[in-house]
């Protein structure tokens, strides 16, 4: 996986572009953050990138009405709930269910 320093991002935030891991400062991104972010690949891919996009924000924009908080919103979001379900897994990947952030869908 690819990690990129760039400075638009807030400090201890990373953003996974298309597969590109994107954050300011690359020394606290670990294996667990690099686990999650490669899940999030998984559920790009399957989805064909821009629609995972799509969804995502909407997802997120639901939940921010709901809950109106957003790390509440952040953290209930489908792909947010299986990637941190899952970033301490080593073999997550290669025994996931394709479309398998579907059965994290709640509220």
């Amino acid at each position: 996986m690819i990690v990129v320093e760039c400075r638009l991002i807030p400090k201890r935030y990373c953003v996974n572009l298309f597969g590109m891991v994107w954050s300011r400062d690359t020394s606290w991104i670990g294996p667990r953050v690099l686990r999650h972010e490669r899940i999030h690949t998984a559920q790009m891919r399957e989805m064909l990138y821009l629609p995972f996009y799509i969804f995502y924000l909407l997802e997120y924009l639901v939940k921010l009405l709901i809950y109106r908080d957003h790390d509440r919103a952040y953290r209930s979001i489908s792909f947010e709930r299986e990637a941190y379900a899952n970033e301490s897994s080593c073999h997550y990947l290669s025994r996931r269910h394709p479309y398998a952030w579907i059965s994290y869908i709640s509220d």
